[in-house]
């Protein structure tokens, strides 16, 4: 020990001379190579007798024994570290194996008392000797080792009973449709006129195909087909058939086939709901988080029926016998009960509440059905129809076999002995089995927050500019849209016509051509074949009102309009046309009465004394007259003029 010291001492300032060569030399040789140096340079150190000759030997051989010494441990530590790194990999590649055959063990040992197989999670046994040599089944994942890349998979073996995977869904749509009404539709044929190999997918959360509304508040009502809850197929007023679906199934290709699809096509992808929107990478989330890219996006998901808060907060057998009235299972669902009970109750006077009640009533005067229809307002639709016709509208509903029950403030609604019984704020007392909310609609926006997409605080829905547009590659159409009128100012609009020109102007739009929304959309309501007015513009009862009225025919009904027009869809007749120059009628207008009878005639509705709203009642096929007068927005000095142009005065 003492020699070693003595030695040290000697060599201690011949290491701190040279340490910095010595680093370089053990780090470039020993330990980045791992290796012994070739030689090391002996021009920088002395090794004559005045250069301490004896020492300097000593400290080389001392460097290269720790030279040695480090080469030889990096060696078996990477050779160590080798060996432990192929056993790894070696014991992976064989997990296959093992559990290929703890698989084949388990089906072949459950598969003779078995009719289904469940899969099992397999605890991880030793490695076998000899993989199996028989084609290997699905692997059954290991419960304590399997990660989060090992997805599970089921066990299946031939003759038994497995559940069909889902069909593989198309990754990426080029047109994404949000929704499968009628601006959905609308959408999907626009793009395929303009780009006749577009691909197109439409995502519904209902079960059917793209179909019309309307008539499931009118002339489904009327079919003497009593399987007409099944054939969804109807008679016009002008005796005419047709399906309620735009289009039978052979019109669609299936989801599997778009990517696919040598000329593209209309793909609809039902009972699927999109729950997430990311804008930033163009694509959607499913319900079953099925994951769907876009390069154009139409949202029109339409609306949801609004309920009268008593009876969301009243109990589950109040809700059981309510009705929403909004789909085609709510057509059927209304349909059935009303065949087996003996009394329903609509509660509002709007158009789908009068609609209903006066289809009902007229099923009653065979069936003994009581029908009652109930609203705050003084008459039926009175928040759009000025006093007088609201109560003519009235009688007219009465007429039907209708139980009108008007000024009604619902309190709340409770069930007893099997029946509903509905409190009024006066007091007032109404039992019935049944009933329907007929109060109105609320905008679907539940993309709002995911997508960022602005929502308007006064009329609901989602604000777009004058192209339809919410945001980059995202277009909106239908119930769901709050667009800007430049004559009305900012608008959401819950009609079919509206939702037919919004589609298909929105279509367009996604394949590039920009047109701003200018259209004035109309919309119409019958109260059987008799009676039926269309309108455009603010219809509001608020505003002041001018009716011009004349003695109707017999060709001044809805039944004799679709005769003339061919379709019971009456907005289908009407187009963008402008009504050019129209001839005022020669035939002076008799000064303006309000007679009990209203036949025929024309309500506008002012506001600043320019006319923002028309009603054609029992007038059809008049439209585009209309939506010019609103278009020009003048003031006009006498209105009954201004009526001569509808030719309501003529025979």
């Amino acid at each position: 020990m003492l020699k070693c010291r003595t030695v040290w001492r000697k060599l201690a300032p011949l290491a701190r001379a040279s340490s910095t060569l010595c680093r370089q030399n053990v780090r470039r040789t020993g330990l980045h190579n791992a290796r012994l140096p070739a030689h090391v340079p002996g021009a920088h150190m002395a090794t004559g007798p005045g250069g301490g000759g004896r020492e300097n030997q000593l400290y080389v051989l001392l460097v290269g024994a720790t030279c040695l010494g480090g080469a030889i441990y990096a060696y078996r530590t990477v050779k160590g570290d080798q060996q432990r790194y192929d056993e790894r990999i070696a014991e992976i590649a064989s997990r296959p194996h093992r559990r290929t055959q703890q698989a084949t063990t388990s089906v072949q040992i459950e598969t003779p008392a078995a009719e289904t197989v469940e899969t099992e999670s397999v605890p991880e046994s030793e490695p076998q000797a000899t993989p199996s040599s028989e084609e290997p089944s699905p692997v059954v994942p290991d419960a304590e080792t399997a990660d989060s890349s090992e997805a599970p998979e089921p066990i299946q073996a031939e003759g038994l009973t497995t559940e069909q995977p889902s069909p593989a869904l198309p990754p990426h749509a080029p047109y994404l449709l949000i929704g499968g009404g009628t601006a959905s539709f609308a959408a999907a044929r626009s793009i395929r006129a303009r780009d006749p190999g577009a691909r197109v997918l439409i995502v519904t959360d209902e079960p059917d195909l793209p179909y019309m509304r309307p008539p499931l508040s009118k002339e489904l009502w009327f079919s003497d087909d009593p399987a007409v809850t099944e054939t969804l197929r109807f008679k016009q007023w002008n005796g005419k058939e047709r399906s309620i679906y735009f289009q039978p199934p052979s019109f669609y290709i299936t989801p599997e086939e778009l990517s696919t699809a040598e000329n593209g096509g209309v793909a609809v992808l039902t009972s699927k709901k999109v729950v997430h929107m990311d804008v930033r990478g163009n694509k959607v989330k499913l319900d079953d988080d099925t994951e769907i890219s876009y390069d154009k996006c139409l949202i029109a998901t339409g609306g949801i029926p609004r309920n009268l808060q008593v009876i969301d907060r009243a109990g589950d057998e109040v809700k059981q016998k309510t009705t929403l009235f909004r789909k085609i299972d709510d057509f059927r669902t209304l349909d059935k009960v009303s065949r087996n009970i003996k009394s329903i109750t609509v509660i509002g006077g709007g158009f789908l509440g009068s609609e209903l009640a006066c289809a009902l009533g007229r099923r009653s005067q065979d069936s003994g059905l009581e029908v009652i229809q109930m609203f705050p307002e003084k008459g039926n639709m009175g928040k759009v129809l000025p006093e007088y016709l609201s109560n003519w509208t009235t009688e007219k509903v009465k007429t039907e076999g209708v139980k009108v029950i008007p000024e009604a403030l619902v309190k709340s609604v409770t069930c007893k002995d099997d029946q509903l019984e509905i409190k009024l704020k006066d007091g007032r007392l109404i039992k019935t089995d049944h009933v329907v909310a007929a109060v109105g609609l609320e905008p679907n926006v539940d993309l709002a927050k995911s997508a960022g997409l602005e929502v308007d605080s006064d009329f609901g829905g989602y604000r777009v500019n004058a192209e339809l547009q919410a945001r980059s590659n995202i277009w909106v159409a239908g119930d769901a849209a709050c667009f800007y009128d430049i004559r009305l100012g900012r608008r959401r609009v819950e009609h079919h016509d509206h939702a037919v020109v919004s589609g298909r102007l929105a279509g367009e739009n996604m394949t590039g051509a920009n047109k701003p929304y200018w259209h004035q959309s109309m919309f119409w309501s019958d109260l059987g074949p008799d009676v039926g007015y269309e309108a455009i513009g603010i219809v509001d009862s608020s505003l002041p009102t001018v009716g011009v009225f004349a003695k109707a025919t017999a060709k001044d009904t809805p039944k004799a309009a679709t005769e003339e027009s061919g379709t019971g869809i009456r907005s289908e007749s009407e187009t963008e046309d402008v009504a050019s120059s129209p001839v005022a009628s020669s035939i002076p207008a008799p000064a303006e009465t309000h007679k009990d009878d209203y036949g025929k005639g024309v309500i506008f509705y002012l506001r600043d004394k320019v006319v923002v709203g028309i009603i054609l009642w029992n007038v059809f096929n008049r439209m585009p007259i209309a939506r010019k007068i609103i278009k020009d927005g003048e003031e006009h000095g006498d209105l009954n003029e201004v009526a001569k142009l509808f030719n309501i005065h003529e025979d």
